[in-house]
């Protein structure tokens, strides 16, 4: 009798592992494309993503590089201080979407061009995300207060 019990114990803590193992899978697979990556101008020049590859990227608006195309379609240049990445996006900017001003974009990089999906803009004058924060220190551009 005993050795039928312990036997039993044995499968269902071998059971147990095995939906573990199966349940941490099918939520790492299902996660996959929900994690977006973070990258600096910098970073992007340095090793260029593959185009298949959705991350974001973040910095400063370049000054003088806003051309609004056909439609909803508008190029900008995004810059860290180091290196500077083109931009195009078609859709409706948002309202603080300005030169010189803090943004983040989630798309791929294609043929030399970031394809926006997303921009999102800093929504006070003094908010910046965190990781554009850290990209602009490092180049050595960040002149805004510490938190």
């Amino acid at each position: 009798m005993k050795s039928l019990k312990k036997q039993r114990r044995i499968q269902v803590i071998i059971l147990t592992i095995v939906a573990l193992i199966v349940a941490t899978g099918l939520i790492g697979y299902a996660m996959r494309d929900g994690i977006n990556f973070f990258r600096a101008p910098s970073q992007i020049m340095a090793e260029p993503p593959a185009p298949t590859e959705v991350f974001r990227i973040g910095g400063l608006v370049e000054e003088g590089s806003i051309e609004r195309g056909e439609g909803t379609v508008v190029r900008f240049a995004v810059t860290d201080g180091g290196a500077t990445v083109p931009v195009e996006f078609s859709g409706v900017l948002p309202d603080l979407f300005a030169e010189n001003q803090g943004m983040v974009g989630t798309g791929k990089y294609v043929n030399g061009v970031f394809q926006a999906s997303e921009i999102l803009a800093k929504h006070d004058e003094t908010y910046m995300p965190k990781e554009v924060v850290d990209a602009l220190k490092e180049q050595g551009v960040y002149q805004g207060q510490d938190s």
